[in-house]
């Protein structure tokens, strides 16, 4: 994103280690999750999660079903990649994946026929044991749904040693502007329950929660009514709904610890060291369909939305869908918009063209017109402290990025750089405008390549 320009003008509140930001989710809020059919080309990268990318099973020619695996995960960090339509596989060649940058992509020309593979459908799916579970999720190619496309069973798979008392569903969605997660929580309940259930059964947690901000008062209704009506499914398990201050970065796994449990998670360590594991909502739909219905991650629910686009709203679409198609389905643009935003408007990645696919980890695209973007100058930083007031993880981002701007690097260590969520909160409440996110990602850079 260029420095000189600034998203979410008017209102906006602070707290201690967050803020409350102009929502714009009134444009799809009560939007029902509709699907979009799939076009004509596919595109897929093989890389679509966090860690080792896909290691190709088709060659250009090959005939593919709807469902069959495509992408090989071969290290542990990864996740397997399935096509989404039946067709034939155009060609395997670079592509600019909206997250990861220029990478392989499998191009798959679909004949609408939608032939699928042979899904497993399993009759008592509770009854399984952890391990077979954990192996459906890995083959199901399932990722954190939230954002940051984490493989799900890694996340599974607890280190020995290591007991998890606490699963906590992440239902925040504290992004202005991304409604998909809170419409799965109203349209999709039981699902999302059920897939609730085998998480905590696999990690054997005695003690469960579904945090959701108090901005989605609809999907805290519909998540109390079917706690209360599925409660003898869970044999016993209790489902707890916390509903909490919405608050911009409260959807981070640390931070919703601390906001649920009042534990925090030491730097450099991770939230199985204090015995929880958090998933998201849309995760948790997702496993169900991958153990009750056999179905692979191959399609989810994704946030269209800004005042440029004309049929905002949300839509279930085809991994592997070009933006330039979904766009077509919304009814196109009113005019152009001034920036493509890929995920939400704080933490996203700005996009230069709708020739990119939805992948895996998309949450949501956002059309930002010309008049909501504020064209700004970066000042001095005049010492304020509110950077700092605001840090939700306790950094001090004026130091980090005043280290950057003088390339003092060896004072990095002690300013523990790695640590940041790059939330953006900081330079969000800059009243001089720095670009401190960007200052802090160049220390992440410096700073491992130092070590």
């Amino acid at each position: 994103m260029p420095e000189k320009y600034r998203f979410l003008t008017g209102y906006m509140k602070t707290f201690k280690g967050g803020v409350s930001l102009p929502e714009h989710k009134d444009l799809t809020v009560d939007k029902k999750i509709r699907p979009i059919p799939p076009p004509f080309e596919m595109i897929l990268p093989l890389g679509q999660h966090t860690g080792a990318p896909n290691k190709p099973l088709v060659n250009p020619g090959d005939s593919v079903k709807v469902g069959q695996c495509i992408g090989k995960a071969e290290a542990f960090i990864s996740a397997p990649l399935h096509s989404p339509v039946s067709g034939t596989v155009k060609a395997i060649k670079d592509i600019f994946n909206p997250i990861y940058g220029k990478k392989p992509a499998i191009i798959i020309e679909n004949n609408g026929k939608d032939t699928p593979v042979s899904f497993i459908k399993r009759e008592d799916p509770e009854s399984l044991p952890k391990e077979e579970l954990i192996a459906i999720i890995k083959d199901a190619g399932l990722v954190g749904l939230g954002g940051a496309a984490f493989p799900t069973h890694v996340k599974m798979n607890i280190p020995k040693g290591k007991t998890i008392d606490t699963l906590i569903v992440n239902g925040a969605e504290c992004e202005p502007y991304l409604t998909c997660d809170h419409r799965l929580m109203v349209e999709r309940t039981g699902e999302i329950l059920k897939g609730v259930y085998l998480v905590a059964s696999i990690l054997n947690a005695k003690n469960i929660f579904l945090a959701i901000e108090e901005n989605k008062l609809s999907a805290i209704f519909a998540m109390e009514k079917a706690t209360v009506q599925m409660k003898k499914e869970f044999h016993g398990k209790q489902i707890q709904i916390i509903v909490l201050k919405t608050k911009y970065p409260q959807g981070g796994e640390k931070q919703l610890i601390k906001a649920v449990l009042k534990r925090e998670v030491p730097p450099g360590k991770l939230p199985l060291d204090v015995g929880v594991v958090v998933q998201n909502a849309g995760t948790c739909f997702a496993i169900y369909e991958a153990v009750y219905k056999g179905k692979p991650l191959i399609e989810r629910c994704v946030t269209f939305t800004g005042k440029c686009l004309r049929e905002p709203g949300n839509f279930t679409v085809k991994i592997g869908t070009p933006l330039k198609d979904v766009v077509g389905h919304c009814g196109g643009f009113t005019e152009t918009p001034a920036k493509i935003i890929a995920g939400g408007p704080i933490m996203g990645i700005a996009q230069y063209s709708l020739d990119i696919p939805i992948i895996k980890g998309i949450t949501g695209i956002v059309f930002i017109s010309k008049k909501d973007l504020e064209i700004y100058e970066e000042l001095p930083c005049i010492r304020c402290g509110k950077c700092v007031d605001i840090c939700p993880v306790n950094l001090m981002p004026t130091d980090i990025g005043r280290m950057v701007k003088y390339s003092r690097w060896h004072y990095l260590d002690e300013l523990h750089p790695s640590d940041c969520m790059e939330c953006g909160a900081c330079a969000y409440i800059c009243p001089s405008r720095v670009p401190l996110v960007q200052y802090i990602k160049l220390a992440k850079i410096k700073e491992s390549e130092r070590k």
